[in-house]
C-alpha cells in the first residue's frame, strides 16, 4: 500500500465502507463500542481526527510505530502526525462533511507538542478523560496487531457516516415541523426568550458572536454596514489576522468602522488593554465588548474613558440587551432576524455549535411557536 496515496486510501476505504454502513469489520465487541463512543463524543470532537491521523499514517508507512506521531520523539519510526491531519484527514473531513472538527487535532491542548511515545500509561490532559484513555488503548492495541489498523480507520470511517446520517434525519424532522406551523410570528421578548434559553444551553460560547452577526445580516442594507465573514471558533486573531471576534464594515468597503468581542465572563480593564494593543492602523469608530456576565462600574467607566485619548467609543454591552434593542428598534425585521439566526447557527461546523445545540435551537423554536 505504500505507492498508494494518503488520499487513495482513505478514498478506498470510504467506497468499501460507504457500501455497508450496517456491517461492522471489528469482531471485538469492546474494541467496537470504545471506537463508536469516540466518534460519538460531541464535547470533544479532536480525538477522532488525531486518531484518524496516526492510523492513516502507519497503512501509509508500515515501518513507522503508531504511538510516535511526533518528530520529536525519539527514534527513527517517528512521524509527524499534524502532516497528515492537515493536508489528508482535513481534506478528507471537508468533502465529505463528516462529524469532525474542521481544523487539527494536534493544536488543542492535550495534542500539542508531545516529545514521548503514546503508551497507555501517559495521562492526556483533556476532557472527557475517558475519551484520552480510550484513544491510547486504541493506539497500543494497533501496535500490538498491526493488521487490524486498517479495520479500525474503517470502522470510524462507518460510525462517522452513520452519525451524519442520523443527524441530518433528525434536523430534516425538526425543520418540517417548523415548516408545518402556521402561526403568528414571534413577539420580539418572545425571540428573546428563545435565544436566552439557546444561550443557556452547554457550550454555547459561539452563540454572542452568530447573534451580532445575525443583527448586522438582517439590517445591513438598511444601515449600510455589515458584518465580515466569521473567522473559524478556535482560531486565534493573530492568525487570522483580525481584531475581533466580529467586524463591522461599510458596505462595499473593506474599512471597519466597528469591532466586537464576545466574552462568556465577565470584562476587565485587562481586556480593555489587550484590545487596545491590537487595534487596526486605520481608526476604527467603535469596539465594542458583548458579555453573558455582569458588568462592573469601573469597567465600564473605564470604556467611556478611552474616547478623549483614542477618538475610539469603548463599551460593555449586555448580550441580551443589545437583543433586545435591536430587535424593538426593527421591529419588523424580527421573524428574518431568527430565520438569519437560525440558519447561522445550523451551518457552523460543530466544533463551534455541537450538533446537541444545533437541534436543541430548533426545538425550543418549536416549543415557542407552538405556545404562540
Amino acid at each position: 500500500m505504500n505507492s498508494i496515496t494518503p488520499l487513495n486510501i482513505l478514498e478506498n476505504l470510504f467506497e468499501k465502507t460507504n457500501k455497508n454502513l450496517s456491517k461492522s469489520n471489528i469482531k471485538d465487541i469492546e474494541m467496537r463500542e470504545n471506537i463508536e463512543l469516540i466518534c460519538r463524543c460531541n464535547a470533544n470532537k479532536a480525538p477522532i481526527r488525531f486518531l484518524m491521523s496516526c492510523l492513516l499514517a502507519k497503512i501509509h508507512k508500515p515501518k513507522v510505530d503508531i504511538r510516535k506521531p511526533y518528530t520529536e520523539i525519539e527514534g527513527n519510526d517517528t512521524y509527524s502526525g499534524r502532516f497528515y491531519d492537515e493536508k489528508y484527514v482535513e481534506l478528507f473531513v471537508h468533502k465529505y462533511n463528516l462529524p469532525c472538527n474542521p481544523t487539527t487535532a494536534y493544536l488543542t491542548p492535550a495534542f500539542r507538542n508531545l516529545d514521548r511515545i503514546l503508551t497507555t500509561n501517559l495521562v492526556l490532559v483533556g476532557r472527557p478523560r475517558e475519551v484520552y484513555v480510550l484513544v491510547l488503548e486504541i493506539l497500543e492495541k494497533a501496535y500490538n496487531q498491526p493488521k487490524i489498523v486498517v479495520k479500525i480507520l474503517i470502522e470510524i470511517i462507518r460510525f462517522l457516516l452513520i452519525i451524519k446520517k442520523e443527524d441530518e434525519q433528525r434536523m430534516k424532522r425538526l425543520i418540517a415541523d417548523l415548516n408545518q406551523a402556521d402561526i403568528l410570528p414571534l413577539s420580539s421578548e418572545k425571540i428573546i426568550k428563545l435565544l436566552t434559553q439557546h444561550l443557556n444551553c452547554k457550550h454555547s460560547s459561539r452563540l454572542p458572536v452568530l447573534i451580532v452577526a445575525s443583527a448586522y445580516q438582517t439590517v445591513g442594507e438598511q444601515i449600510g454596514e455589515t458584518s465580515k465573514l466569521l473567522k473559524a471558533h478556535n482560531a486565534a486573531d493573530k492568525q487570522t489576522g483580525s481584531f475581533g471576534d466580529v467586524e463591522i464594515v461599510l458596505t462595499n468597503e473593506e474599512k471597519i468602522v466597528t469591532c466586537y468581542e464576545m466574552k462568556n465572563k465577565r470584562v476587565t480593564k485587562i481586556d480593555i488593554d489587550v484590545a487596545l494593543q491590537k487595534l487596526p492602523k486605520n481608526k476604527i469608530d467603535n469596539y465594542i465588548f458583548i458579555t453573558t456576565d455582569v458588568i462592573e462600574v469601573e469597567v465600564t467607566e473605564y470604556a467611556n474613558s478611552l474616547y478623549e485619548k483614542t477618538g475610539i467609543e469603548f463599551a460593555v454591552l449586555d448580550c441580551i440587551g443589545f437583543l433586545r434593542h435591536f430587535l424593538h428598534f426593527f421591529h419588523r425585521k424580527r421573524s428574518l432576524f431568527l430565520d438569519v439566526y437560525q440558519a447561522m447557527v445550523l451551518s457552523e461546523p460543530a466544533s463551534a455549535v455541537s450538533q446537541p445545540l444545533k437541534e436543541a435551537f430548533l426545538a425550543l423554536r418549536r416549543v415557542a411557536e407552538g405556545d404562540n
